[in-house]
């Protein structure tokens, strides 16, 4: 079989490799602490499901407008209004199955060969891989456990050339729980005002956050007309099997990425468009109780990380990772997770998973149980002390 060449530009997510295995050392018997997805440990709020149920009962098991059905994207763009102090309107919305068809949507519809877009890194695999995927280059920019894992917007202006069109932004990220302040934002805005860039804004962690309030580059001024924020349902309201997420842009663009949702899901499942109406519409509170959740979940592994002999780590802002250094311990990030796994049945993530610059982390998903944390704690130390 012979593939398009274009195929071998993929990358991958290794999460869901390193799951594979987790789960066939389970089949074989063995014990394991899974701390390497990055979903929400928490049912679905029962309001939501219901939604749904009467949805289904109700007859929305047809086709939808491509871009969402109307009551959804009312629901978001009053959202998206509310929470990031902007205007937004319906036309500006689209609903897609999950937050990856934005990023990849994106990249078909703005990238082609000889672009450039600069990306964070370590971040999210499948930036980098939709990128190589469009034809356009990769240029990652390094993201510093100095700075709580942002970056600098010099070394972002550094970066940029004439074949620049994109700059990808995560905030709070995706391995590394970093935030990047209201100051960079506004002169990474800045930035891409005089150099006339487009950003995609990756908020789908915006409702997790611990310190201050959530901050979106696309409040600031001048930005909206250039900003594509991607959000969903799937962190928020512990969502990640229902495959619904959107993005806000301006219209012609939300037009023609409707047009690429035509071309290739022709819509996302009425029944869930009804349940995320109904999710951002109806009580907070479990939202609420979950972060609160995270958040003592945070301080606990992030406590019992700084005990581990050659570990360091500093307190994510947001997100559910721990992104620990452990270059203290002399050991590769590959090695380390690998060890852990075979020997301690502890699932995690090397940061090298997430691009070159996350050699000497690990990633840790504390979404997960207390007991299951301290008991993956317990285990991690017994091997670093072992050598």
């Amino acid at each position: 079989m012979k593939f398009a060449t274009r195929m071998s530009r993929l990358g991958t997510e290794s999460a869901f490799e390193v799951l594979a295995r987790a789960k066939a050392l389970e089949a074989e018997g063995h014990d394991i602490v899974h701390l390497e997805i990055g979903e929400p440990d928490f049912d679905t709020p029962h309001d939501i499901v219901e939604a749904a149920v009467q949805a289904l009962r109700d007859g929305y098991t047809h086709y939808t407008p491509a871009a969402g059905m109307p009551v959804l994207r009312q629901a978001i763009a009053d959202y998206v209004s509310h929470t990031r102090d902007v205007n937004i309107t319906p036309d500006q919305v689209v609903v897609v199955p999950g937050g990856k068809p934005v990023m990849f949507h994106t990249m078909m519809m703005l990238c082609e060969e000889g672009d450039e877009v600069i990306y964070p890194n370590p971040s999210f695999p499948i930036y980098e891989s939709m990128i190589n995927f469009s034809g356009a280059k990769a240029v990652p920019i390094r993201l510093s456990m100095d700075r709580g894992f942002g970056f600098a917007p010099e070394d972002l202006e550094a970066l940029v050339t004439p074949q620049t069109r994109l700059i990808i932004i995560n905030s709070p990220a995706n391995p590394t729980g970093g935030v990047q302040s209201a100051e960079d934002l506004r002169a990474i805005a800045e930035i891409a005002i005089k150099h006339d860039l487009i950003v995609l804004s990756d908020e789908i962690y915006s409702r997790i956050i611990y310190d201050g309030e959530f901050f979106s580059i696309a409040s600031i001024p001048g930005m909206l007309e250039r900003t594509i924020i991607l959000d969903g349902f799937s962190k928020t309201y512990a969502m990640t099997g229902w495959r619904m997420g959107y993005g806000v842009m301006p219209a012609t663009l939300a037009q023609r990425m409707a047009q690429l949702v035509v071309n290739s899901t022709s819509c996302t499942a009425a029944f869930s468009q009804v349940a995320g109406a109904a999710a951002l519409t109806g009580s907070q509170a479990d939202v609420d109780q979950m972060v609160a959740a995270f958040r003592e979940r945070r301080d606990l592994v992030v406590a019992g990380l700084n005990e581990i002999p050659g570990f360091k780590c500093i307190v994510p802002r947001g997100a559910f990772y721990a992104f620990p250094s452990i270059e203290g311990t002399g050991l590769k990030s590959k090695d380390l997770a690998d060890r852990l796994l075979s020997e301690a049945g502890v699932a995690v993530l090397s940061g090298t998973a997430f691009g070159a610059y996350g050699e000497g982390f690990l990633r840790l998903s504390y979404a997960t149980s207390k007991d299951n944390i301290n008991r993956a704690l317990e285990r991690i130390d017994a091997v670093v002390r072992k050598g």
